[in-house]
């Protein structure tokens, strides 16, 4: 079998960029581990323009936040499932001069496709908001575990998925500078394999950062058409059950949930929702992988032939793939560097 773009990994990073190629007209083959605790099937998935403890906008965010709906939705169509939540997220200010930072704001126009409503007030809707609060909206939240398993299936209907745990030693590069895994045989090669990108001799230079992110599903008697986040998220999943988190251990990378974590989540959510925990339904765990200066990196290699990179993203996946995946094809097939702030060329230092 001959294609032109051999993808390692199959969570979201391989997923968005295989999708991206199809939807050029690239043949594409997926390898992937079929790993049922990858972070992809794990996350939360939240897009969320004003982020971080300073409440800035994230990085290119005017860019960004116009592809995601966008893309995800024609995804939504291409698999027939429902996966894209947009839903406004809100968050309780901490103090009056919290509160008038951000009613100055409302009126600064770079803010208007992101701000629904500034509260001076409580809401009284069993959230702690004794300064009121801010609303956000072109935010929400995508059921990521939905979309790599129904792609999965979509890419298995067409053969063009391998199941299986790869050696870099399998990958044999021809004379052309091709690259052969078995009976597959691809011009380009791209490891979207998250934090395994680093257990090979490619790519184990970049300063991965591997994050353990912990999320619990909780019974409550609360009710919110609304992310609450602040210190923690808290998605209303219906029925009196919200998924929240998340804890950011890189001390602990491992799999196994945590007491600490467990009591970090709960401390926090308390802090924020008045109302108590009836049960604790489910406790998740997932390695995000991080960069040093968290922001993805994605490029070719420096010196290996028509082999490339597409990962990094850490908690921010959701939000940044749309748009970084076409900046990531028009490299592979135009030549065309991606901006420089995720472009690969600033680790190059460190081979």
């Amino acid at each position: 079998m001959e294609v032109d773009f051999l993808l390692i990994g199959q969570g979201l990073a391989g997923t968005v960029l295989s999708h991206r190629l199809i939807q050029k007209g690239h043949s594409v083959h997926l390898i992937d581990d079929g790993d049922p605790n990858s972070s992809s099937k794990i996350a939360a998935g939240l897009y969320n323009p004003v982020t971080g403890r300073n409440l800035v906008k994230t990085w290119q965010a005017d860019a960004l936040f116009k592809e995601i709906e966008v893309f995800y939705r024609e995804m939504e169509v291409l698999l027939n499932k429902k996966f894209v939540h947009p839903v406004g997220i809100y968050r309780p200010f901490v103090s009056y001069e919290e509160q008038n930072e951000w009613v100055a704001k409302s009126a600064d126009p770079q803010f208007n496709d992101y701000i629904d409503q500034v509260f001076s007030q409580p809401r009284n809707q069993g959230v702690k908001d004794p300064f009121g609060g801010l609303l956000l909206k072109s935010t929400g939240y995508i059921d990521t575990r939905e979309l790599v398993n129904g792609f999965s299936e979509w890419i298995k209907e067409r053969n063009l998925l391998t199941t299986c745990v790869m050696s870099e030693k399998d990958l044999v590069q021809t004379q052309e500078g091709h690259w052969q895994f078995k009976d597959i045989l691809a011009k380009k090669i791209v490891f979207a394999n998250g934090i395994q990108a680093r257990n090979n001799s490619f790519f184990d230079w970049i300063p991965f950062i591997p994050v353990k992110g912990e999320i619990l599903t909780v019974k409550q008697d609360f009710f919110s058409s609304e992310i609450i986040n602040r210190g923690v998220f808290r998605i209303d999943m219906g029925q009196g059950v919200g998924k929240v988190g998340s804890t950011y251990n890189n001390s602990e990378v491992n799999l196994s949930p945590t007491d600490a974590g467990k009591i970090e989540i709960l401390d926090k959510l308390g802090q924020l929702i008045d109302r108590e925990v009836i049960e604790i339904l489910d406790h998740q765990v997932g390695i995000r992988p991080g960069i040093r200066d968290r922001l993805p990196v994605l490029g070719k290699h420096p010196s290996k032939d028509n082999v490339y990179l597409f990962g990094g993203f850490g908690a921010k996946g959701v939000s940044f793939m749309p748009y970084l995946s076409d900046q990531m094809v028009k490299l592979m097939v135009w030549g065309e560097e991606p901006h420089k702030e995720v472009n690969i060329n600033r680790f190059f230092k460190y081979i």
